[in-house]
């Protein structure tokens, strides 16, 4: 009798466990499924690349933007007949400085808005000693505003927006003495990388050593170091200083404080 009773326990075991594991599968599925159902429930997903852009470093930002505008100048040499510069340089056709027709973004400086960003930025280079006050504000009747993009084209994510504000063509009658002739100006934080004007100062007033310093101080860049490679056909100019901002790896920037004579021309430029 008790081993019967034995075997009856150990078959219904057997039955709740094949039982157990035919359907137990299927009811806890449904137990879930209307714990889910017919309700709100909030899980945070990480989906790469929306609204994602990656952010430059100083050091990255001045070093793509001088490879794309040095690839855009030899490119457009190259169509006017070959010139000092393309002698001594060449491209390899990784950088490109293009027009930007797809506009800033909403954190970034508008097109109404770039003429007093630039103002505020060549007061910024005033107050620190590369400009000279005589130097004056720009206004939106005189000049152009056009947003261009340096872009590394094997890394397209790495690329720097920039406004090219230009003493406009179209102006006549305009003294150009004290004036801002081009600058290329950040799109994001308006600090400018580039400019091209004409002041009282002669070059024997210009102390290059200091400028270079303090443009670098003002881009949140390292201190540069005289460039060794000079040589004379660079600019077409022989008033002139170049310099480099060390980056990681193998890039560098190679900067120029200049001076064209009789225009009266001062310049501080990353596109050799």
């Amino acid at each position: 009798m008790g081993k019967r009773l034995t075997a009856i326990f150990f078959l219904a075991a057997v039955a709740v466990t094949v039982g157990i594991s035919v359907w137990g599968p299927e009811a806890l599925s449904r137990y879930r499924d209307r714990s889910l159902l017919g309700r709100t429930h909030r899980q945070e997903v990480e989906e790469a690349g929306e609204g994602y852009r990656y952010e430059l470093s100083a050091v990255e930002k001045i070093y793509v933007l001088s490879q794309a505008l040095e690839s855009h100048l030899l490119s457009e040499n190259r169509t006017l007949g070959t010139s000092a510069k393309e002698t001594y340089q060449e491209t390899n056709g990784n950088y490109a400085f293009i027009m930007n027709h797809k506009g800033v973004s909403k954190e970034s400086i508008s097109g109404e808005e770039a003429y007093g960003a630039c103002n505020q930025g060549l007061q910024a280079l005033k107050d620190i000693g590369i400009l000279p006050e005589s130097v004056q504000e720009l206004n939106q009747e005189q000049y152009d505003a056009v947003l261009c993009s340096a872009i590394d084209v094997r890394e397209p994510r790495n690329y720097v927006a920039v406004w090219r504000l230009s003493l406009s063509e179209n102006t006549r009658g305009v003294r150009k003495e004290n004036r801002l002739m081009d600058a290329y100006m950040d799109a994001d934080d308006g600090k400018i990388y580039e400019f091209y004007a004409r002041t009282q100062w002669e070059w024997e007033e210009i102390d290059p050593d200091a400028i270079a310093r303090a443009w670098c101080a003002y881009l949140g860049l390292p201190e540069p170091y005289a460039y060794e490679e000079v040589n004379p056909l660079m600019e077409a100019t022989p008033y002139f200083r170049k310099y480099v901002v060390s980056g990681t790896s193998e890039e560098r920037t190679v900067m120029t404080v200049g001076f064209y004579e009789g225009i009266r021309e001062f310049f501080v430029k990353v596109s050799w």
